[in-house]
């Protein structure tokens, strides 16, 4: 049987969700939500469903809804969502701060309710790989660049950009963070444009984080060093570069993995997480604890304001 879902917010990101929703065989799109509603409208007629202003005149209608608003929205929408007893997949970060992020945990436990968090670069065909390859990382470098977009400019790029590499380190290195050193500056907006993140861990693996939305180019690469090799991860290009070092000489192999959509690869696990029951690959603990370092590395760079 279908899983019955819902859109909330058709933005530049939301869009892509219900034509995804569309598409997928184990999911009935049914209704789209947007506080424009002309533009909840234009889509809905584009993905033949309905169309709403307020997501609580569709909770009755859905078992599943994607939550695709401002972050300032994530916890009194996520919230209104999880106590009528929906599953829910709320885009990151899950929320603005922990305390909200931590009442939600509780609440979705208490409905028995799937609560997910869209770290879409989990679901990058690269990583995917590369993730079979990584054994004892010694050190991690991220590099996440992006040219100025007005879109993102109401929270810092630590929230918006370095969170997506802030959850991907935490899921390589299972070892507590012991130490951080964070630096950055506001350059076009009055929040934090560029920033940088050093990360000591208990079993001695180091981390340094770099984001930016005032590049001249988009650039998004995690490179991953390790006893007798390097990965380095081209996510744009979806492309693994492996140096290794065997007995005669330094190597270099080129993994060019399957291509596959990130997006439409994250809403497919939603739906199976939601028809079989199961525990998301980025479920709201692991949301929570990328907020919870990128908070920490935020509160870093503004004390030195």
């Amino acid at each position: 049987m279908s899983v019955r879902v819902g859109v909330i917010g058709v933005g530049y990101l939301g869009q892509h969700h219900a034509r995804i929703y569309s598409e997928l065989k184990d999911a009935e799109l049914v209704a789209l939500v947007d506080v424009d509603e002309e533009r909840a409208g234009t889509f809905a007629e584009k993905y033949n469903c309905e169309a709403y202003s307020d997501y609580r005149e569709i909770l009755h209608k859905v078992d599943a809804l994607s939550i695709v608003t401002p972050t300032a929205s994530h916890y009194s929408i996520a919230l209104g969502c999880l106590k009528a007893g929906k599953d829910i997949l709320v885009e990151k970060p899950i929320t603005g701060d922990i305390k909200e992020a931590d009442e939600l945990i509780l609440e979705s436990e208490k409905r028995g309710c799937i609560l997910q968090v869209g770290h879409l670069e989990r679901y990058n065909p690269a990583l995917v790989v590369a993730s079979e390859m990584i054994k004892d990382p010694i050190f991690i470098e991220s590099e996440r660049l992006s040219p100025f977009i007005k879109r993102a400019a109401d929270i810092d790029v630590t929230l918006d950009l370095m969170i997506h590499d802030a959850d991907i380190v935490l899921s390589i290195i299972s070892s507590p963070v012991v130490d951080i050193k964070a630096s950055g500056a506001k350059i076009l907006t009055n929040k934090i444009d560029v920033a940088n993140a050093w990360m000591e861990f208990e079993n001695g693996c180091t981390a340094l984080l770099t984001a930016s939305r005032v590049s001249t180019k988009k650039k998004r690469i995690l490179r991953v060093f390790q006893r007798d090799s390097c990965l380095s991860i081209d996510y744009q290009k979806s492309e693994i570069k492996h140096h290794f070092r065997m007995a005669d000489g330094l190597f270099i192999d080129s993994i060019k993995p399957n291509e596959k959509e990130p997006l439409k690869e994250e809403l497919e696990d939603f739906v199976r997480c939601v028809r079989d029951r199961r525990r998301p690959k980025v479920s709201a603990i692991e949301g929570r604890e990328a907020l919870k370092l990128v908070i920490n590395i935020t509160d870093l760079i503004r004390r030195k304001e």
